[in-house]
């Protein structure tokens, strides 16, 4: 059995420690907002996050996530002590940038974007690109992504002054 936290709630699962942890997402948990992309790594479709850093769970045993903090799509909203209900700031930019064009890679990319924010609240068009580097859009709406992340970054800066 390999216990961890999913979104606020204490979770266990019995399945080989090799299963990646994106399957245990998935299949066992239910957990769908998570996608599989590539399997290696390479195009973000995957992205959660680990205590608060982003990682592909496409890569990554579940052994190696005993006891640990894991957030999804699903979960991010409360990850932000906001009700279950509530949009995330970075899911409220999405919409308001009209950022997805199929969605497929977006939960990936929001993920990866709310990680980016955390280190870099105001983040340049350098920062943005090297932070989301390796999340890949088939449908190519990076130039929307961007803008989502600006917009995500000016309400986080403008509701600090409030």
């Amino acid at each position: 059995m390999i216990k961890f936290t999913l979104n606020e709630r204490t979770v266990e699962v019995d399945v080989p420690g090799d299963t990646p942890l994106l399957w245990v997402l998935r299949d066992e948990l239910g957990m769908t907002g998570t996608k599989f992309g590539c399997g290696i790594a390479q195009c973000g479709a995957c992205t959660v996050h680990v205590y608060g850093q982003a990682r592909r769970s496409c890569v990554t045993p579940i052994s190696t996530i005993e006891g640990a903090d894991v957030t999804t799509i699903e979960g991010l909203a409360a990850s932000a002590g906001m009700d279950k209900d509530e949009l995330h700031p970075v899911q409220t930019a999405w919409i308001e940038a009209q950022a997805p064009q199929c969605g497929y890679c977006q939960s990936g990319q929001i993920m990866q974007a709310v990680a980016l924010l955390s280190e870099s609240p105001e983040p340049t068009d350098e920062e943005i690109s090297a932070g989301m580097a390796g999340n890949l859009c088939r449908c190519m709406a990076y130039v929307r992504i961007r803008k989502a992340i600006k917009l995500a970054a000016a309400a986080r800066i403008e509701g600090n002054k409030q």
